[in-house]
């Protein structure tokens, strides 16, 4: 595609920030990523055997990473040729999409988790028919839907511009043009702001539930808050600066003097938006038994290799053992599969009660 078929910037863009910042970031999110989802991936299809409905969410979480994940070569090759796409405007558009709709699909997943949570420690029989795995895949088949629906519309704008030295630019529009404002405002409020009010709600009452409950232990209770403050933390971290100035900027940019005072600012939030590629798996896999395990047995594998002479014995092995008893005594939060039995027991607010519907 020629210049003369993309539109063009009249504004003055510095994108060395994309030079000094975003390769090194995006290697590193390429490298511990990629290792990190396809464990995430495992856990969830043992998740979906034992008929948990948290493993559709954590599935399609993990998916949407991993379609992230294959975007970012095409976008490290577009940061070493200095910000010029080489290729053709599709896939500019493919690629456009994939890095935008997964920080949607990923609140919402979010979203899904902290609401099953939220059912499973503070109604944990009342509301069982909204606990399925039918349920579960058709909020999933909904929040896919809804957010490709958004994705389309890229597909029928253009989204190569040429910048003043003639580099073609990817999805980058300096000032924003008229028909992103409605996208925008629907990507803050109905993407962001309500899932953000949505979590928050529901873990405040998870909270409030742990600590009212008697038959949780007082590590479990502290494993539990840390875990809870973690989620919101970094849910803030990498979505909320992006957002925020994503407001900004379809409000106030006008010209190209607004895009140029906040354009490193403006960028830096997108790419931590992309860091919870890495989080997703840290918070809602690695929390859980089987994948504790898995971890604990994957480092002492690596602690033979390099020193050949630790035994399971040593006093360092044995308080991880220790830990790892009472992680499992707060599996998943909630609930837990009865390997046997394939029943899902509330193990926090209700140790004794298992149900077929819960």
């Amino acid at each position: 595609m020629s210049s003369n078929d993309s539109e063009l910037i009249n504004c003055t863009i510095d994108h060395e920030i994309h030079q000094y910042l975003f390769a090194g970031a995006y290697i590193l999110i390429l490298f511990v990523g990629l290792p990190a989802n396809a464990y995430s991936l495992y856990h969830a299809w043992v998740q979906l055997r034992a008929r948990n409905e948290l493993g559709v969410y954590l599935l399609n979480l993990t998916v949407s990473d991993l379609l992230y994940l294959a975007s970012l070569p095409m976008w490290l090759q577009y940061i070493f040729l200095g910000d010029d796409w080489r290729h053709h405007e599709w896939l500019c558009q493919l690629c456009g999409v994939l890095l935008y709709e997964n920080i949607y699909i990923s609140i919402g997943f979010l979203c899904c988790i902290s609401i099953d949570r939220y059912l499973a420690v503070v109604y944990p029989f009342r509301f069982a028919a909204f606990r399925t795995m039918k349920a579960a895949t058709l909020v999933s088949v909904f929040i896919w839907v809804k957010e490709l629906a958004v994705g389309a519309i890229f597909f029928s704008h253009k989204v190569l511009s040429v910048d003043r030295t003639n580099q073609r630019v990817c999805f980058e529009h300096y000032p924003m043009k008229p028909w992103e404002y409605p996208v925008n405002y629907y990507r803050f409020y109905v993407g962001f702001l309500f899932p953000l009010f949505i979590l928050s709600v529901s873990y405040f009452r998870v909270l409030r539930a742990v600590n009212k409950s008697a038959g949780t232990q007082t590590a479990q209770k502290t494993r539990i808050k840390h875990l809870v403050t973690s989620t919101i933390l970094i849910f803030l971290v990498c979505f909320s600066p992006y957002h925020v100035f994503l407001l900004a900027r379809t409000m106030l940019e006008r010209s190209c003097g607004f895009i140029e005072k906040v354009f490193n600012y403006y960028h830096f939030s997108l790419l931590l938006t992309s860091f919870n590629c890495v989080a997703d798996p840290a918070l809602y896999c690695f929390v859980s038994e089987s994948a504790q395990r898995g971890i604990q047995e994957a480092q002492r594998v690596c602690a033979k290799a390099v020193c050949c002479c630790r035994r399971p014995k040593d006093k360092g092995m044995a308080i991880t053992g220790r830990l790892a008893i009472t992680a499992t005594q707060s599996n998943e939060v909630a609930t837990a599969s009865d390997s046997r039995t394939g029943a899902a027991m509330v193990t926090l607010l209700q140790p004794m009660k298992t149900s077929q519907d819960v």
